[in-house]
């Protein structure tokens, strides 16, 4: 009997507060992809352009994400994500594969959990 087991697929977006807040993040994203480049992540994906920005990752768990999440560059980026961003919005289902872009964004923005800066 084979047991199929469900891997853990986050989608995030990030709407920064301009188009200068764009090189913030850049300086930031290229730490998290050295950062996941050692880490335990299945698959990752990215798209954006200025100042719309989306990430889609696969995980064997739940504890590896947050392990990843809660450390290193990710961490620093969530730390000053304040100051750059407009809106985060995350949502975090189970899946062992990507979704289409389009699909991805319509269940992010139908199901994620949004923060809103100031």
């Amino acid at each position: 009997m084979q047991l199929n087991f469900l891997m853990k697929l986050t989608i995030t977006s990030i709407e920064l507060k301009g188009v200068f807040k764009f090189f913030v993040l850049s300086k930031h994203a290229l730490n998290i992809m050295k950062q996941l480049r050692t880490s335990n992540c299945k698959g990752f994906k990215k798209r954006g352009i200025w100042t719309t920005h989306y990430t889609m990752t696969i995980w064997n768990n739940e504890q590896e994400m947050k392990a990843f999440a809660m450390s290193g560059a990710h961490l620093s980026a969530m730390k000053i994500s304040q100051s750059i961003a407009k809106e985060i919005k995350i949502l975090t289902i189970d899946a062992n594969e990507f979704p289409k872009w389009k699909d991805a964004i319509q269940k992010l923005n139908m199901e994620g959990k949004t923060l809103r800066f100031n």
